[in-house]
């Protein structure tokens, strides 16, 4: 079921899968939607009431004024309060949502009861000079037809946005699931060392990685599971893009862990 929240003035939009299970916020990664967790649900069955929002800026949710993290942990805590949720729940997040449900576990450690990284870095440098993501500010945002829009992207692009396409609320036309800009100043957000926020909540972990990940390294996987009490690990094979290259292997993973709990 989809829904939505009003925050400042503002829609966040959310799925809930449903069911009588334990709740498990999901939180997807930069560019994508809750709709990423479709499958994931569907695996954990009836024990688990997965919950996603479209993060701000993201899918259904509106723009938002900045995406800081304390703006990302504020939002989930809103949505958690809005459910009624205020025992401690399972957070699960991948990349950019990774990023924030560590965050959301050291800032509110009363309200997550276990925590899931997937492929979710701690040490994030943004070198100077031309970057992968720079394809971002040029990208359109909207268009008359759903054929201009996606004409208009530029075809290294097009899988990073092709299925996050919809019309526009008004009907005037159709746009992107997020804006450019709006992706720029979350990964430029992102920079910097969280170590200390990772090693800060207290509840089991499980960090899920990638071998060939671009964006967390062995090594630091390693050191993210060896200095963080309470961590355990599950390495698959494949990049960053993991929980879709290998979805059974990731809800695998996800199931295993939250069987311990």
């Amino acid at each position: 079921m989809r829904d939505t929240l009003g925050l400042d003035g503002r829609t966040l939009s959310y799925l809930d899968f449903g069911g009588t299970g334990r709740p498990l916020l999901a939180l997807h990664g930069g560019m994508s939607e809750a709709a990423a967790f479709t499958g994931l649900a569907a695996a954990l069955g009836d024990e688990w009431r997965v919950i996603a929002p479209d993060q701000r800026g993201h899918g259904d949710s509106d723009r938002a004024p900045h995406y800081r993290r304390e703006g990302y942990v504020a939002d989930a805590v809103a949505l958690l309060d809005h459910l009624g949720l205020t025992e401690p729940v399972a957070v699960l997040g991948y990349s950019l949502g990774g990023l924030n449900a560590y965050h959301l576990a050291a800032a509110h450690p009363d309200r997550v009861g276990a925590l899931i990284g997937v492929d979710a870095t701690v040490a994030i440098d943004l070198p100077a000079g031309p970057q992968w993501f720079d394809f971002l500010g040029a990208l359109p945002y909207s268009a008359p037809t759903r054929e201009e829009l996606l004409g208009a992207v530029d075809p290294a692009a097009l899988p990073f946005v092709a299925d996050g396409v919809r019309p526009l609320r008004d009907g005037s036309g159709w746009r992107l699931g997020f804006h450019g800009q709006d992706m720029l100043d979350s990964i430029r957000a992102c920079a910097g060392d969280h170590w200390d926020t990772w090693t800060a909540s207290p509840c089991p972990a499980l960090l899920i990685h990638g071998r060939q990940s671009q964006a967390l390294t062995q090594a630091v996987a390693d050191a993210m599971v060896s200095r963080r009490p309470g961590t355990s690990y599950t390495a698959l094979e494949g990049d960053h893009f993991v929980p879709f290259t290998d979805p059974e292997g990731f809800h695998c993973a996800v199931g295993k862990f939250l069987a311990t709990l």
